[in-house]
C-alpha cells in the first residue's frame, strides 16, 4: 500500500513539473494551487 502511494506521488510530481518548465511557471502553478485552496475554504 505504501509503495503504491509513493509511486502515485512521484507520478503527480512528474506531471506537475512537466507542465511548468520555468521558475515563472512553477510560481504560477503554486499560485493557482493556493487560489484553489482559498476558494475551497470559502
Amino acid at each position: 500500500m505504501k509503495k503504491q502511494s509513493i509511486v502515485f506521488l512521484l507520478l503527480m510530481v512528474a506531471f506537475v513539473l512537466s507542465g511548468c518548465n520555468t521558475v515563472e511557471g512553477v510560481g504560477k502553478d503554486v499560485q493557482r494551487g493556493g487560489e484553489a485552496v482559498e476558494d475551497a475554504a470559502k
